[in-house]
């Protein structure tokens, strides 16, 4: 084992001790024995800078990022490994320079609603993972004993449903229940977090087909996000001390609510997700049910006004995610010309399902690791720089989920979580290069500018630009949250 690591750059995204974050020249130290960042010097050092036996590495002119922190993924193990799993989940993640991901406490059976629920969780990861792993709990009728013991083992928050969660096993939560778990959590170092939809029977049964996108889209207008957020904010003041987080922001009609909420002194903050910021409704061809996700992707208009909120500096939207909720090609219902074989996953769909039905199709799009080429290709043309995708999918993330003090920036004394970025290279993303277990998303055929070359974790390289490198290292995060 070398004596010390240096990666050295002509530019680096590094964190001031005010955490500024500045584009800037430098040279990264780190202890492979702790994997720990020890010393950064922004400026170019020479080899000849360094004792024999270190292993010394200059990327200019690529980017030495911090590894990014995916605050919203689903791995779905144990229970649905057909759909997705720790290894291949986290070997996504790894390919596209995220070095922390936190996993959502459903579509995994048992869901983890319960300690009961998170040990099983941990066990199945153990082994599995390529980069670090944290965990949610889950807030459903009845689980308010669990929330404190689950607090104590190290969860970085609770998310619950204001609508059906799409699986029997996580039930939705009514405002009573979100008032009474809110009563637990007041005084707990955590943040409770909202699927943010209410089906307030706003909308008019489509008279168009259901393999047309817009029938969809009708069926989850922006008023089934505003109900939500409204009954979220009704009951804030019963916990003041309390951060509460509104997942997959779509609709913008909320961006006021929130934003006035804050001026209150509300602890809300919001996340919005890559496929809201570079995709939209009027390019969504009918049957073409890789696109379907909920809250749902929503107009060009829509897509704007959220980029528009992500450039202010008090924005709410504090963060961008990538809810990578997977599952076979089967429950997505493809036609035939994307793949599909015509019918559901199972027989009740195989007779109820039309190929492309996005009534009937699983809603969740694949996306883990190609956060940043997304990001960075469509923040061009939108103002925003590669500081800003730092701030938004690294530093904000980190500190989301409670882990600034080792996660989320390029600092002396935290993790040695690098990404090295090509912010030139052009590419096309194909089947083949959707390390997830199962091909399948609306991603596939777009073109990018930006590509991860390597991945650090801990000091470790996972990722050399081609393949996966020894085994995985990925620990879970189980540490209670200070705050």
């Amino acid at each position: 084992m070398s004596s010390q690591i240096v990666l050295t750059s002509t530019r680096a995204v590094l964190a001031l001790p005010d955490d500024t974050l500045l584009l800037t020249p430098a040279t990264i130290t780190i202890s492979p024995q702790t994997g720990l960042i020890t010393s950064i010097v922004p400026a170019v050092l020479p080899p000849t800078s360094f004792p024999a036996g270190t292993t010394y590495i200059n990327h200019s002119p690529h980017i030495l990022l911090p590894g990014l922190v995916d605050a919203h993924v689903h791995l779905n193990e144990p229970g649905r490994t057909e759909w997705e799993g720790f290894e291949t989940g986290t070997r996504a993640a790894a390919v596209g320079g995220v070095t922390t991901v936190v996993d959502m406490p459903l579509n995994s059976i048992p869901p983890t609603t319960t300690v009961a629920g998170l040990k099983a969780k941990v066990a199945a990861a153990k082994g599995q993972c390529w980069v670090d792993v944290g965990f949610y709990g889950g807030v459903v009728p009845g689980n308010e004993e669990e929330l404190i013991p689950l607090v104590d083992m190290g969860v970085r928050g609770f998310k619950c449903f204001l609508i059906d969660s799409g699986v029997d096993e996580f039930p939705a939560v009514t405002p009573k229940d979100v008032a009474s778990a809110m009563q637990v959590l007041k005084d707990a170092p955590t943040t409770f977090m909202f699927h943010a939809e209410m089906d307030c029977g706003a909308s008019e049964p489509s008279t168009l087909p259901p393999t047309s996108y817009n029938t969809f889209l009708e069926s989850r207008p922006p008023t089934f996000e505003t109900t939500a957020v409204s009954e979220i904010l009704n009951l804030a003041h019963t916990a003041p001390n309390l951060n509460l987080h509104i997942v997959h922001l779509s609709a913008t009609e909320c961006i006021p609510m929130l934003r006035e909420a804050r001026q209150k002194g509300v602890k809300i903050t919001a996340e919005t997700c890559f496929h809201y910021l570079g995709l939209a409704a009027e390019d969504i061809e009918d049957g073409d049910t890789r696109h379907k996700c909920c809250p749902p992707i929503r107009t060009q208009k829509n897509r704007d006004t959220l980029w528009e909120e992500l450039k202010r500096a008090d924005s709410c939207i504090r963060t961008v995610v990538s809810d990578h909720s997977p599952c076979t090609p089967e429950l997505k219902i493809l036609p035939e010309r994307l793949g599909g074989r015509g019918h559901g996953a199972d027989e009740e769909k195989e007779s109820k399902a039309t190929p492309g039905d996005f009534m009937a199709a699983w809603g969740g799009i694949s996306s883990v690791g190609l956060g940043l080429p997304i990001l960075h290709t469509a923040a061009k043309d939108r103002g925003l720089t590669v500081v800003d995708i730092v701030r938004l999918c690294c530093a904000e993330t980190a500190k989301q989920v409670g882990l600034s003090k080792r996660k989320g920036s390029l600092q002396v004394g935290l993790d040695a979580d690098i990404c090295v970025f090509d912010d030139g290279e052009e590419w096309t993303l194909t089947k083949g290069e959707m390390r997830w277990k199962n091909s399948c998303s609306p991603w596939e055929g777009k073109k990018f500018r930006g590509k991860v070359k390597e991945t650090w974790v801990r000091g470790q390289r996972v990722w050399d630009g081609e393949k996966v490198v020894g085994k995985p290292i990925g620990e879970v995060i189980l540490e209670r949250r200070e705050r």
